[in-house]
């Protein structure tokens, strides 16, 4: 492995392509990359990359994502970035681009609104945005996962995928969850934080809808088991009890089944306002 800037581990024979003919354009959503690798070097977190080669470096793309932290949005983008400056636009909830400041900077960087209210015509502005050649990325999970497993999957990722015909790529991420994630204090300044990020092979969208998220959905908990152990490996050993490890692995983060008690009930809680 090699480092680029200082911040990304990438295997040896790694090199860098010629910037992608569309998204270097976006000078809005370029500098905002920027902004984040300043912040990655001033926190000290270092990402290692594997799997570079599984991300086109041209065309449309589905990339798939499972969700441990709010800072993943930054950290799934870093593949495609180091594969000729390609940018990912997120799929976002419609009501988020409804808040002006947001709507604005969304906006800018091409994220894509999703109106789940709309039924099958809610994955119409992915599926536009795959065809003109963009990355686009979606948590299936719908949500960020408490207990640091990859929860249930929505089928959405392989519905915009196969409708668009595009690769639909799966990502891993870990460590994000000692950034910054749900129920547990930030450590957004200097930490030194590592994390890891593995992209895999183009999942197949054949057969029913629920079979291939089934396929994504276990190549995913592979890619997952892979790169935890890595973790572990370069960066342990750590303190059984743990809040960011999952249950199990000894740490003290909700189980699955917990996890999906504790979002039942603020569902129900929002549902009574």
């Amino acid at each position: 492995m090699r480092t680029i800037d200082g911040l990304f581990e990438v295997a040896d024979g790694y090199t860098a392509p010629r910037p992608h003919s569309g998204d270097m354009h976006n000078r809005f959503y370029q500098r905002i990359v920027r902004a984040a690798k300043r912040y990655f070097r001033f926190a000290g977190t270092k990402a290692t990359v594997h799997g570079l080669e599984h991300v086109p470096l041209d065309g449309g793309a589905m990339l798939a994502i499972n969700h441990t932290g709010y800072l993943d949005f930054m950290l799934a983008g870093i593949g495609p970035y180091l594969r000729g400056e390609r940018l990912v636009r997120f799929m976002a909830k419609k009501e988020v681009f409804g808040i002006p400041v947001l709507r604005w900077l969304l906006r800018n960087m091409g994220h894509v609104p999703v109106d789940r209210s709309a039924g099958a015509g809610a994955i119409d502005a992915a599926v536009a945005a795959l065809r003109e050649g963009a990355i686009v990325g979606i948590f299936p999970e719908g949500t960020i996962s408490r207990s640091f497993e990859i929860a249930d999957f929505k089928t959405g990722a392989v519905r915009i995928a196969r409708q668009a015909g595009v690769p639909l790529v799966p990502c891993v991420i870990w460590g994000s969850q000692r950034l910054w994630t749900k129920d547990q204090p930030k450590r957004l300044g200097r930490s030194g934080i590592p994390v890891i990020i593995r992209y895999g092979e183009p999942v197949a969208v054949d057969g029913t809808v629920e079979e291939a998220t089934g396929r994504l959905k276990a190549a995913m908990e592979a890619m997952l088991e892979t790169t935890r152990a890595e973790y572990e490996t370069r960066f342990g050993p750590f303190e059984p009890g743990e809040p960011w490890m999952p249950a199990s692995l000894g740490g003290s983060a909700p189980t699955l089944e917990e996890a999906a008690e504790i979002r039942r009930k603020e569902r129900e809680a929002k549902k009574g306002k």
